[in-house]
């Protein structure tokens, strides 16, 4: 048509665009405003001019009824069994709106479906067809068609069948890129923060949320600061929470750059059994080519009969109690490896119990002397950002201690790979946002963990050593 000069059709234009965009050759792109009410019909009219119908595509489901969970292929027929997929999630003054899409079978008002994320059956009490903020009631809906369901509990991405354990393919849910310490600004506030955020997590699989041990905090992740900062206001605007956000506390870790020796002898008298027990040997640090956390060994090196090997057990229990938390931190201990040479027993006041207080003050105070040290994690980094910008990109990277090993240049884009300490994150994609114009994005992997400059280990140990205060 074009060689022979000739003007096609709307029809025409359409027709090949739709082929095109089937094939995942073309995407075509729309512009407007929903806040100005602009390009918004047009945007309606491209989905139905240039999409596929649910009879042009393919859908999977894995069998859970058969050992190997095969793939099988479902079909948009309201002749076969019912199969939907939960996909959103909202919470409305009448409770709970589910949103599902029904890929295969037909429900019915008053049928029972079975949840398959946990086999439980429910019974499809009130259906919605939803139209902007409107709703209408409806009796029934096909394969192909979309609707809202009240009075279930469920989370987004969960299969509903007529009775088969089919599971549909999952969406795919990309990796939170930051995390922040979350907290109510009272008390007595918990019980509706936790409801919030278990309510969150169910709409949102991007959100998730945790509590660390570690810091004793609870933290929650996300595609990004403004992702993170929209459910904090959420929370506010909706439960009445007042919420403190920060930077979550970073992970260290500690260990020792020299061997030290301990014999230590606890020794207890209270009138009947005392207690007694000595312990000897060393701690040292473990060799390693792995740049990942070492874990930490325990070695019986005792030769004769002076520690019987009843209460080796113990001291090993301790010793791995001991390193769970830092003297210094709070954090875990790594590469250290506790060598036990000999000790020594009472005949009446020696226990098991005696022998673990031993080798926990023996632990402590061979780490005082063996040269301790403080390690933050090390992340690789990669930024990529338009090529105008990596000036001003460059110079925010330099000022957070980052060690830049490559810079490429790629048409109008700019890539920078590099090393980072985790602890000058916080905040980066604010940052980068400004100095990018919206442009800029950036991904972040765990390398491994490096040894902390004398300045900043002293600041992390005051502050462990002011919130152990704090707590007593």
């Amino acid at each position: 048509m074009y060689l022979s000069e000739k003007t096609p059709t709307e029809e025409q234009l359409k027709k090949a665009i739709r082929k095109q965009t089937l094939a995942k050759t073309f995407c075509p792109v729309f512009t407007g405003s929903a806040m100005k009410n602009t390009g918004v019909q047009t945007l309606l009219d491209g989905i139905c001019d240039y999409l596929p119908t649910p009879y042009e595509v393919k859908n999977f489901a894995y069998d859970y009824t058969r050992p190997d969970y095969p793939k099988i292929e479902i079909a948009t027929d309201e002749k076969k069994d019912f199969i939907g997929y939960a996909f959103k999630l909202d919470e409305t003054k009448y409770g709970q709106l589910t949103y599902m899409r029904v890929y295969q079978g037909k429900i019915r008002r008053g049928d029972h479906i079975c949840n398959t994320n946990g086999m439980k059956r429910i019974r499809a009490n009130r259906m919605v067809r939803m139209h902007a903020d409107e709703m209408q009631d409806i009796n029934e809906c096909g394969a192909g068609d979309i609707f809202g369901l009240f009075g279930i509990e469920c989370n987004t991405g969960d299969t509903f069948t007529s009775g088969r354990n089919y599971q549909m393919q999952s969406m795919h849910v990309p990796e939170p890129v930051l995390s922040l310490t979350i907290a109510p600004g009272r008390k007595d506030e918990s019980a509706k923060f936790m409801k919030a955020l278990r309510r969150f997590q169910r709409e949102d699989p991007t959100f998730t949320m945790k509590f660390d041990e570690e810091s004793e905090e609870v933290v929650i992740s996300g595609m990004g600061e403004l992702h993170l900062n929209i459910y904090a206001e959420r929370m506010r605007r909706e439960y009445g929470i007042n919420i403190n956000l920060s930077s979550p506390t970073v992970n260290y870790r500690e260990t020792i750059s020299a061997r030290s020796h301990f014999n230590y002898l606890h020794k207890k008298q209270t009138g009947g059994a005392g207690q007694f027990a000595r312990v000897i040997g060393y701690i040292e640090p473990i060799e390693s080519e792995e740049s990942k956390d070492t874990p930490c060994e325990f070695v019986d090196d005792t030769k004769g009969s002076n520690l019987p090997h009843e209460y080796i057990p113990a001291i090993q229990k301790a010793f791995f109690e001991c390193v769970e938390r830092g003297p210094q931190t709070g954090f875990p201990v790594i590469g250290i490896r506790y060598v036990l040479t000999d000790g020594e027993i009472h005949v009446v006041d020696s226990s098991a119990h005696a022998f673990m207080i031993a080798a926990k003050a023996s632990f402590r105070e061979a780490f005082k002397q063996a040269m301790p040290i403080i390690l933050e994690p090390l992340m690789n980094l990669e930024v990529i950002v338009p090529l105008q910008y990596q000036s001003a990109v460059l110079t925010q990277l330099i000022k957070r201690k980052a060690l830049v090993n490559r810079t490429t240049g790629t048409g109008e884009t700019f890539t920078i790979k590099g090393e980072i300490p985790l602890s000058r994150m916080f905040g980066y994609s604010s940052d980068l946002r400004g100095a990018t114009q919206g442009q800029g994005e950036f991904a972040l992997e765990y390398n491994s963990h490096r040894i902390l400059d004398d300045f900043e280990a002293d600041q992390v140990r005051n502050r462990f050593a002011r919130l152990t205060t704090r707590r007593r």
